[in-house]
C-alpha cells in the first residue's frame, strides 16, 4: 500500500512537537543543575523547600534569556512560583510604561487608535 504524502499541517505539527520536546529537555537540564548549585530557598521571599514541595520552586533567568544557561548558574536564581510570577509581571508593567527592560530596549507602546475616525463616522449618522 503506498504511503500517503505528508501534509504541511502534519509537518508543522512534527516541528512544533519536536521544539516543545527540546525545550522541555533543556529546562529539565538547567533546572536539575540549578537545584544542585543553589540551596532550595526562594531568592526573594526566603521560603524554604523540601522534596515534597520542590515542584513549586522555579529557575528564573535574571536576564530573561532562556537560552543563556552558563555552567556556573550565573544567570539563574531560584524563585517560588509566586515570586517568579511577580518578577515577570514587573517586567510586563515596565515594558508597558516604556521603561527599559533587560536587554536595554525600551518597550514600544501601541500606535493604533481604533477611535481615530470616530467623529467622522458619527457625523454622517446625525
Amino acid at each position: 500500500m503506498p504511503k500517503k504524502p505528508e501534509s504541511s499541517s502534519d509537518r508543522l505539527n512534527k516541528i512544533v512537537t519536536g521544539a516543545q520536546r527540546n525545550q522541555l529537555q533543556r529546562e529539565q537540564a538547567y533546572r536539575e543543575q540549578a537545584l544542585k548549585l543553589y540551596p532550595w530557598i526562594c531568592g526573594r521571599c526566603q521560603r524554604e523547600f523540601t522534596r515534597e514541595n520542590l515542584q513549586e520552586l522555579t529557575v528564573h533567568h535574571r536576564n530573561h534569556n532562556h537560552d543563556d544557561n552558563p555552567a556556573d548558574g550565573g544567570n539563574w536564581e531560584l524563585l517560588c512560583l509566586y515570586c517568579h510570577d511577580n518578577e515577570h509581571q514587573r517586567l510586563i508593567e515596565a515594558a508597558g510604561q516604556g521603561k527599559p527592560v533587560p536587554g536595554g530596549k525600551p518597550a514600544t507602546s501601541a500606535t493604533h487608535n481604533p477611535f481615530a475616525n470616530l467623529k467622522g463616522l458619527l457625523k454622517g449618522k446625525e
